[in-house]
């Protein structure tokens, strides 16, 4: 482990030299722990890198929160600054950027959504609404018809998808919510082990909604198990809620969804199952091309068998798509946003390489034997297509006794070509810019 840990400050200082192509960290030691969690270090794990289940080997390690400690900022990359945003929310979740630059964000167990709109000389925000309430666990926001000009705000619930009236600059609904979807699956009791988050994405063309649904259990067989029937897919409907159908399946908990802009294809940040030991089975982040299977709860990551289901169903093994970018198991990746290519020329965008990229907030550990996750990591993309590679973006949500003052949840980018970041430990808002020069060390930024 020691070993390993100084290979990534190695490469962590290579990166902060601005190495414009750092060494990238294979195979075994790819699978990171936090300790060896720095911005600028790059790791590429592959399927021949799976290791053999391990059901004796799977942990419970859950992450100690705490508070977040005055003055603790998380690192970036070097020429990054990072700045509070904003604080006080109940359950900080999504987040979506209106056409105009206001910031949306789900606070799930408040039912609201709230809105913030600008940046004051504290980089905060300037002014703060409920945009509605008295929902029922929101989650995912997508504005519609997509463009300059939006009519709609959709929120997608626990157990439904609803819609506003919207115009740009709206701080607060004008009308009560319009129900288009009804009756999705969500468990009852808000702290069980299974899914209820739900996102929402719009086609490029505005002609169909695409719905993710997560799964109940960690590897119920769904012909038997009645709680996962209509779970574990991306559903297709149209604007209104009618059903079309199952755009993708197998895929255990979709939890982030977005349109990559390249190529106009659906991408999703994906939980995988546990219990299969501390590097079993990798979080992913992949394309979803429509009727697509990704193998759950029979396969996983392509054509691996999950032994705890035997030969069952081996009709259905073909074809299992294999994912676009293998992350450490247990990560728990959440929402995905991609960075712009084109950011208004009065905004300060990140460097051009950073450009077409995405960034995905990894929520972190709880049933692995040494923490991992707790950051936000970078996808390198070439031409719309993942390069299989994932970077520490994003770091030092943990103190260096290992306890958690942070859990990245939202990512999006603002209008201002600002990265943000909601976490729900200490419950916080996250903004960061690009200063084109390396800040000076800071006492409030601990190395791990």
């Amino acid at each position: 482990m020691r070993l390993l840990h100084l290979a990534s400050l190695s490469l962590y200082a290579s990166a902060a030299l601005g190495q414009s192509n750092p060494p990238v960290v294979t195979g075994a030691a790819a699978f990171n722990d936090l300790e060896q969690e720095h911005p600028g270090v790059r790791r590429h794990i592959t399927i021949a890198d799976l290791p053999a289940p391990d059901k004796e080997g799977a942990g419970i390690h859950a992450s100690h929160i705490v508070a977040r400690p005055a003055g603790i900022t998380p690192i970036a990359p070097p020429g990054f600054s990072v700045a509070l945003y904003a604080d006080g929310f109940a359950l900080p979740r999504l987040m979506r950027v209106a056409p105009n630059g206001d910031l949306f964000l789900s606070d799930c167990t408040s039912g609201q959504v709230i809105v913030m709109r600008g940046v004051g000389p504290d980089g905060k925000y300037l002014r703060r609404e409920v945009f509605a309430s008295k929902l029922d666990r929101p989650f995912g926001i997508a504005f519609y018809p997509l463009g300059p000009d939006p009519q709609w705000v959709y929120v997608a619930n626990a157990t439904s998808v609803v819609r506003f009236p919207y115009k740009n600059g709206d701080l607060q609904a004008s009308a009560p919510p319009e129900t288009l979807i009804r009756n999705l699956p969500a468990l009852v009791l808000f702290n069980t082990s299974g899914h209820w988050t739900k996102d929402i994405v719009f086609t490029p063309d505005n002609k169909h909604l695409l719905l993710s649904v997560g799964a109940a259990t960690d590897d119920a067989d769904t012909t038997d198990y009645k709680l996962e029937r209509g779970r574990a897919q991306v559903i297709e409907y149209t604007p209104t809620g009618t059903f079309e159908l199952i755009y993708g399946s197998g895929i255990r908990n979709c939890v982030g969804e977005a349109i990559n802009p390249t190529t106009g294809a659906l991408w999703c940040s994906v939980n995988e199952r546990n219990w299969m030991g501390d590097n079993l089975v990798p979080d992913f982040i992949s394309s979803i091309p429509q009727g697509s299977f990704f193998g759950w709860p029979w396969w996983y990551i392509g054509e691996h068998l999950d032994p705890r289901h035997g030969k069952a169903h081996p009709v259905l093994q073909g074809p299992v798509r294999e994912p676009d970018v293998l992350l450490p198991a247990h990560f728990a990746s959440l929402e995905m946003v991609f960075y712009p290519q084109t950011i208004a020329p009065s905004a300060q965008p990140f460097p051009t390489e950073f450009q077409g990229d995405a960034f995905a907030a990894e929520h972190g550990s709880g049933n692995r034997n040494h923490l991992t996750g707790f950051e936000v990591v970078r996808i390198p993309m070439k031409d719309g297509k993942a390069t299989g590679e994932f970077e520490d973006f994003l770091t030092g949500f943990d103190l260096p006794d290992h306890s958690i003052w942070g859990r990245p949840v939202g990512v999006a980018v603002g209008n201002d070509g600002a990265l943000y970041v909601s976490e729900d430990a200490s419950k916080t808002v996250w903004r960061v810019t690009w200063t084109g020069h390396q800040p000076a060390a800071s006492a409030s930024q601990p190395a791990h």
